[in-house]
């Protein structure tokens, strides 16, 4: 009788220990997916854009969901390390930009190529490089993905080409990919991003040209979060309509704060690119919370009142969360969940990107070629020499 009753007390203690949250979302069921109305894209020289109704699977929901947390919570933190003078130099935080960076990679496949400018620490997670790699690269350890030598602004990954800090010096070199892909003759597209303040740049007309007379599948994307460092896109542009600027190539304007609304307009633009039409141009509706970089404290130019209710209103991850409880497709507590995760994710990263080490001095000249013997390289004075291995 005893043995009975330890047996029963065993299992009812290990009941007990399961977490109640975890325990009312494994026993109730929800929807497998959903279908949403988005907004409809304003178009130029389309007769048709992309749909106005999508589905969202459970599956898909929640794999968002977790990316943009991940992209938020990640920011903060790098906003806290600047801030206890552990990050240095320049760093440009896209929270409140989540939607799409997540929503542009569920559009494409991995085989496509990414390229896009100094605000990159989103994007390099969603091409698939860790928390980890990015916060230690931030820090300027040896764990970081450009070996702790590369910064805030250059980042890489597999077909993820930066980061780059020279304002929209990276849009010819998208068109220069999208060149490579068409040459090798694979069915791949190359995504390749600007914001709004170097929209005005003369090297990005020359790039639409060259791609427009070459049919080059590029997307170039322009992420309009409003403000050009602090000067807003009415003072800085005759015509702020963007997605037009291409004349010749057709355009589309996107709700960039809604993922759903990224993801078709993304899939729309790679197929066009992919059917061998050409170039399309992207601009994406977006803002920022942060200032423009971490030495901007964003409320100069720009009300704490216009902040707080974009915030409100348009935040990419309550949009997403609203719809996934409200169809069903989660349930608050499991939402909860993944932030908890989410949040250990982070500090486990952070812990790892303070205690690694910095890279040694000898490493200085490594990396500098691909596949070179080792040679030296000359120092900041003729006496120093630094191996380079590639």
């Amino acid at each position: 009788m005893r043995k009975m009753l330890a047996a029963v007390s065993r299992v009812l203690s290990g009941v007990a220990q399961k977490p109640a949250s975890r325990v009312l979302v494994a026993s109730r069921n929800f929807a497998n997916d959903a279908t949403f109305e988005i907004k409809k894209c304003d178009l130029h020289r389309l007769e048709e854009g992309p749909p106005v109704t999508t589905v969202l699977t459970r599956e898909d929901g929640l794999r968002y969901y977790r990316m943009m947390q991940t992209v938020r919570r990640m920011e903060l933190k790098a906003d806290q390390l600047y801030k206890q003078k552990i990050i240095r130099g320049f760093c440009h935080l896209c929270d409140g930009q989540e939607a799409c960076c997540v929503g542009l990679e569920a559009g494409i496949n991995p085989t496509d190529h990414l390229i896009t400018a100094y605000r990159a620490h989103g994007f390099t997670f969603t091409r698939g490089l860790s928390v980890r790699e990015i916060l230690a690269e931030l820090t300027g350890r040896r764990g970081g993905c450009a070996k702790g030598k590369g910064g805030s602004m250059h980042m890489y990954a597999k077909n993820f080409y930066g980061g780059n800090g020279i304002v929209g010096a990276q849009v010819p070199l998208g068109a220069g990919i999208a060149l490579a892909c068409k040459y090798n003759g694979k069915d791949e597209v190359c995504l390749t991003l600007y914001g709004d303040g170097a929209a005005n740049q003369g090297q990005i007309f020359e790039a639409y040209n060259m791609a427009a007379l070459w049919k080059l599948p590029c997307v170039f994307i322009c992420e309009n979060n409003r403000y050009g460092m602090g000067t807003s896109v009415e003072r800085a542009a005759a015509s702020t309509d963007y997605y037009k600027r291409g004349d010749f190539i057709p355009g589309l304007r996107v709700d960039g704060m809604d993922i759903l609304c990224v993801r078709e307009a993304t899939r729309f633009a790679a197929a066009y690119c992919r059917s061998g039409k050409g170039p399309i141009l992207m601009e994406l509706q977006t803002y920022r919370y942060h200032g423009h970089s971490m030495s901007d404290p964003g409320v100069s130019y720009r009300t704490r009142e216009e902040i707080q209710e974009v915030r409100s209103k348009s935040d990419p991850i309550m949009l997403l969360k609203d719809r996934m409880v409200n169809s069903n497709l989660a349930s608050v507590e499991e939402l909860k969940e993944i932030d908890v995760e989410v949040r250990k994710e982070i500090e486990d990263a952070a812990q790892f990107a303070t205690a690694d080490p910095e890279p040694p001095l000898e490493e200085l000249g490594y990396h500098i070629y691909s596949s070179d013997p080792p040679f030296e390289v000359r120092g900041a004075n003729q006496w120093i020499k630094f191996k380079s291995i590639s």
